[in-house]
C-alpha cells in the first residue's frame, strides 16, 4: 500500500514542469533535487513507476516539480491525475511523516473543534486541485469537506476534526445531496 505525498496537475510552462496538489508536510525534503519518486497511475497511461526530480519551485503560492524523464510540455501533459507516493513501509520507518491514506481515514469520526460529532468519515475524493473528505453526517446527508489542514487541521486515531466554515454543511442538506 502507498501513501500519497502529492498530486500532479496541470503542466505550467513548456519545460515539462507541473503543478502539485501536496498532501505531505515536508516537500522540502520529499521533492529534494535528485530524489526518485514512485509513482501511482491509471494502467496504461504511460507514466513512468519513478521519476526523478529535476527541480522544485513555489510560484504564486502554487508547488511546481520537474522530473527528469519528462523534458516538455506534452510530456508534463501526460502526468496530470498521476501521484508521486510513498511506499507505507519506507513511511512506517519515518515517523516525521504525516500523510494519510483513504483506508487510514474510513471510519473515523468526525468531531467539531469543540468535540461534538458531526458524523464519520466515508470517502477521500481525490481532485484534480484539491482532495476532499467525505463524510456522512449523523442526519445521514453527505457533505464534502476540502481536506486541507484550514479546515481539516487534527487527524487522530479514532477521529478528525472538521473546523467548517459555517454554513458549509447547511448547503448540501440544502441541495438534497
Amino acid at each position: 500500500m502507498s501513501i500519497v505525498l502529492a498530486r500532479i496537475g496541470k503542466p505550467h510552462g513548456l519545460r515539462g514542469e507541473v503543478t502539485v496538489q501536496l498532501h505531505t508536510d515536508e516537500p522540502e525534503r520529499r521533492f529534494a533535487v535528485g530524489e526518485v519518486v514512485d509513482t501511482e497511475a491509471a494502467r496504461g497511461s504511460g507514466v513512468p513507476l519513478q521519476l526523478t526530480i529535476r527541480s522544485t519551485r513555489v510560484h504564486n503560492g502554487v508547488w511546481l516539480l520537474a522530473f527528469e524523464e519528462i523534458p516538455d510540455r506534452t510530456g508534463a501533459e501526460g502526468l496530470r491525475g498521476a501521484r508521486l507516493v510513498l511506499d507505507e513501509a519506507e513511511a512506517a520507518t519515518d515517523p516525521d511523516e504525516e500523510a494519510w491514506s483513504e483506508d487510514e481515514l474510513l471510519g473515523l469520526q468526525v468531531r467539531d473543534p469543540a468535540g461534538q460529532v458531526l458524523g464519520e468519515v466515508t470517502g477521500l475524493e481525490v481532485g484534480s486541485a484539491q482532495d476532499r473528505l467525505v463524510i456522512e453526517l449523523t442526519d445521514g446527508v453527505t457533505a464534502y469537506v476540502p481536506f486541507v489542514e484550514a479546515i481539516v487541521p487534527t487527524i487522530a486515531e479514532d477521529h478528525v476534526v472538521v473546523d467548517a466554515p459555517p454554513g458549509l454543511f447547511d448547503l448540501y442538506r440544502e441541495s438534497g445531496e
